[in-house]
Parts: structure tokens; sequence; C-alpha cells
């Protein structure tokens, strides 16, 4: 009996399937829709051109940093500046809400493993095997701290704006589906297959997340995991010299090759 009722209070703390959504209603005034959209498509522009030109400096450069501290800025200060953002709940099996958490950490490790599952396969694809490579190049190379603290700030501010801001800004508009395109077009000015191929997938998966919790936090916590990992595992499956663009590993501590 204890050990039925130990599962029964477990299968109750199980949260609710991704295509659940939160019954939790917001409102805004037209005014706040009219402002968030205006900042919104001035952020889209400038944000998407500052992102294709970070990713065309050398690596492990000063200008590879500050641009890409700059993307991580423009996004964060547009989806601020728009309007009020919600963090969302996590609806569990007893109807309970909490804030998402547990679940977003489980769901970018398992983002994680299958993409590195995907990397096994695409080591074997000439073009996307190069595209991949040349991205893990800016991982390679200078400063491994800050390489960590720019992508995982780029991660919170895609977040706040495309999951946050723009979402919000959609309306009714498929919210969910429409952010992902725009969240994809503007991915594509890195002009990286690769890139544009993951913003597609993660995209989707951070949408139906907005669209479940009602809010950025659950989408947020899932992209900085699944960043992390990526960032911390996908680098030495390409770490192979003869690829078009290699370089030697360089410790950011030591300076040895």
């Amino acid at each position: 009996m204890t050990r039925r009722r130990w599962r029964a209070r477990l299968a109750a703390r199980l949260p609710m399937s991704l295509s659940h959504v939160v019954p939790i209603a917001a409102s805004e005034t037209s005014e706040v829709v009219r402002r968030r959209r205006e900042v919104v498509g001035v952020t889209s522009l400038v944000g998407a051109g500052l992102l294709g030109a970070s990713l065309s400096t050398r690596p492990g450069s000063r200008e590879f940093y500050l641009s890409t501290a700059a993307v991580a800025g423009i996004w964060s200060v547009g989806g601020l500046v728009s309007g009020p953002l919600h963090l969302g709940w996590i609806q569990t099996r007893d109807s309970s809400l909490r804030r998402p958490v547990v679940t977003p950490v489980a769901t970018g490790v398992g983002a994680f493993a299958f993409f590195y599952a995907a990397a096994l396969v695409a080591r074997r694809i000439p073009p996307l095997d190069a595209a991949i490579s040349r991205v893990l190049l800016f991982a390679d190379e200078g400063d491994d701290r800050l390489v960590l603290l720019t992508t995982l700030a780029n991660g919170v501010g895609e977040e706040i704006f495309f999951r946050g801001a723009l979402y919000a800004a959609l309306g009714d508009r498929n919210p969910a589906l429409a952010s992902t395109v725009v969240y994809t077009v503007a991915t594509t000015t890195t002009r990286n297959p690769a890139l544009v191929l993951a913003a597609t997938v993660m995209g989707t998966l951070f949408g139906l997340q907005r669209r479940a919790s009602g809010g950025v936090q659950a989408p947020t916590i899932t992209h900085l995991t699944w960043s992390t990992l990526m960032l911390r595992f996908l680098p030495p499956l390409f770490r192979r010299p003869g690829l078009p663009g290699y370089a030697p590993r360089i410790s950011a501590t030591s300076g040895d090759a």
C-alpha cells in the first residue's frame, strides 16, 4: 500500500504534456501592444544584422566577443523595453502550478542527446560537417570562460526577445509557429546551414514550451542547459586535422598549443 501511495504521489507530480496549455489569461492594453510591436520590429532588424556580423569576425578576437555581447544586449534590451514579460508555470497532473525548473532542465538534456546523436550522423555529411566545424571554431579558440559567458548571455537574450516580446506581440497569430519562423529567418544572416537547422528545431521546441507554460522561464532554462552541454561536448567531435578551417586547440589559461 505504501508503494502504491508513493507511485501515486510521484505520478501526481509529473508535468502535463507539452501540448497542455496552462490556463492563465494575460491581457494587455492597446498602448502596450502598440509599443511592443514597434520595439519588436526595430529590434528584429538590428539584432539580425548584428548576429550576422558577429559570426563574420575572427574566432577568439576582441571583435567577436564585443559583437556577440552586443547581440545579446540588443535582444535583451529590446525584449525588456517592449513591455512586461511573464515567467510562466508548469502544471502537474494533480493540477498544481509550479515555476518551471526541473522539467526544462530535463528537456534541455534530452535536446542535447538528440543533437549529439545527430552530430554523429552530420560528421558523415560533408556540407554539414564543414558548417558545424566552422561554428565550433568560435568555441575552440580564445577564452573558454568568455565563450561560455557570451553563449549563455545570447541564450537568455534570445528567449527574452523571441519567446518573450515577439511571442507576445504576435497575439493570436499562431505565435509558437510565427516566432519560430522569425527566429529561423534571423539566423539565416549567419549564412551557416547548421545554425539555421538548429534554430528551426530548437525554436520549435522553445515555442511549444512558451505556449504550454505561458512565460519565458521554461524555454530559457532549456536553452541554457542545451547550450552549455553543446559547448562542452560537441567541439571534440569535430576537432579533427584536415578539416577546412581546422586550428589546433589553444588553452585559454596556459597558452600551450
